[in-house]
Formats: structure tokens, sequence, C-alpha cells
């Protein structure tokens, strides 16, 4: 994966680590994209964390914390559906996704293996879903 330049100036190379970041004003970016590119920030924040990172405190203070941001976030995102305009409901669920994707990182549970779920729940009844869960299956709602 190649390095991206920096917006701090020409010349300038981010690590090796960091993936291009999709233009979102692009109509060739792939869906998924933005949050595979997140995905590596995030995990790049919990291995190498700097005091000048939101993401590495959140990380830091372990599943409690980024849980707490995870509920505040939920209740943003209804309240804004609620009441408020489209784009506060894009920006309260861009929040909710961000502060859901430290908390799975803070449990090193990829979120490849969130869309596996997913998948795997994809074209099931959630009736069928709820009563397979009745017989003993673990899992939550169904798509």
């Amino acid at each position: 994966m190649a390095a991206r330049t920096s917006r701090a100036g020409p010349g300038r190379r981010l690590p090796e680590v960091l993936p291009l970041v999709p233009d979102p004003r692009s109509s060739a970016r792939r869906y998924g994209e933005v949050l595979e590119s997140l995905e590596v920030v995030i995990a790049s924040r919990k291995a190498d964390p700097t005091t000048r990172s939101y993401t590495s405190t959140l990380l830091a203070g372990g599943p409690v914390a980024a849980g707490a941001k995870v509920t505040e976030e939920a209740g943003e995102l209804v309240r804004a559906a609620c009441n408020e305009t489209d784009e506060r409901v894009v920006a309260e669920a861009a929040d909710l996704v961000y502060h859901t994707l430290v908390l799975l990182a803070c449990r090193d549970v990829p979120l490849g293996r969130v869309e596996d779920e997913l998948a795997r729940r994809f074209g099931m009844s959630g009736l069928e879903e709820k009563a397979a869960r009745g017989r003993g299956t673990e899992s939550g709602e169904s798509v």
C-alpha cells in the first residue's frame, strides 16, 4: 500500500501503514472503503498511542470509556432522527459508527467479523432468526 502525501505540505509523507483516504466527492470511491481506512487508522493509534490523539485517549479508556461514547452517540442519533435535519442525522450516525469502530478495536474485534455476522443474517427473516435464538443459537437482531 503506497503512502500518501500529507496535507501539511508537498514532500511530507505519512507512514506506510496509513491507507490512502478516499476523496468523499469521488464517484470512484468503493462502498466501505472509508470504513476500512478508518479501521486501519484506529488500529495504528492502538499500536502506537499518542497523547495528541482523541482516538488514542478513547482506546486507553478501554471498553468502558468507548462504550460510554457509543451509548451517548446512539442517543444523539435518535434525538437527531426525531427532531433535526438530515445533515444532523448523518453527522450523528457518523459519530456513532466511528465510536463503534473504536469500541470494537478495544476488544480486538475486526469490522470484518461484524460484516460476516450481517452476511450470515442476510435473507433470514427476523422472526426466523429470533426463533433460532430461542433454540440456543447466539445471535442478535436479524437484518
